[in-house]
C-alpha cells in the first residue's frame, strides 16, 4: 500500500464495524435507548459467529439485545458451531460439522424453551442450528426489529 494511503486506510479501518458494534456505538451515544424498545419479556440465548469471537467481541451483541428492558441475554459457551465457512456445507464435511455442532451448540439450544429466541449473527451459524436442531435462530437485528414498536406501527 502507498504510505500516503495510510491515514485514509487507518480512518476506514476505525469506522468497519459489524451491524452490532455500530448500534453498540449509538447506544453509548445515547441516539438508541431502551425506549426505542417495547418492554415484553424475551429470553434470548446468543451463539457468537466465528469471525465474530475472533475479531471483534460477542460483547457489543450481548450488550444491544440486552437494551430493551424485557430482555434476558445469555451467550451460549459454545465454540464453533460447525459450519466454518463453507465447510459444512460440503458433503465429504457434513457428519464432522454436526459433531462440531453437538459438542455444545445444539444441546444448549435443544434445552432451551420454546419460548427462547435463539440469536446467531452468522448466516452459516443459523443455517446450521436449523439443520441440527430444527429451530430457527434469529439474526440479532430481527430481534431489536420485533421489539420496536415503532416498526411494528408503521
Amino acid at each position: 500500500m502507498p504510505q500516503q494511503l495510510e491515514p485514509a486506510a487507518r480512518t476506514l479501518a476505525a469506522n468497519c464495524l459489524l451491524i452490532d458494534e455500530f448500534l453498540a456505538r449509538e447506544m453509548a451515544a445515547g441516539t438508541l435507548t431502551a425506549a426505542d424498545f417495547d418492554t415484553t419479556p424475551r429470553r434470548i440465548l446468543v451463539h457468537g459467529h466465528c469471525h465474530q469471537k475472533a475479531l471483534a467481541s460477542l460483547e457489543p451483541t450481548l450488550q444491544l439485545l440486552g437494551l430493551p428492558a424485557g430482555h434476558t441475554v445469555e451467550a451460549i459457551p459454545s465454540g464453533c458451531c460447525g459450519m466454518a465457512g463453507s465447510f459444512g456445507y460440503e458433503r465429504r464435511h457434513y457428519d464432522l460439522s454436526m459433531q462440531i455442532g453437538e459438542m455444545v451448540l445444539f444441546p444448549a439450544v435443544r434445552q432451551a424453551g420454546a419460548e427462547t429466541v435463539i440469536a446467531a449473527p452468522g448466516t452459516s451459524c443459523r443455517h446450521q442450528i436449523k439443520d441440527g436442531t430444527g429451530r430457527t435462530a434469529l439474526h440479532p437485528v430481527e430481534i431489536l426489529h420485533a421489539a420496536c414498536p415503532a416498526v411494528r406501527s408503521a
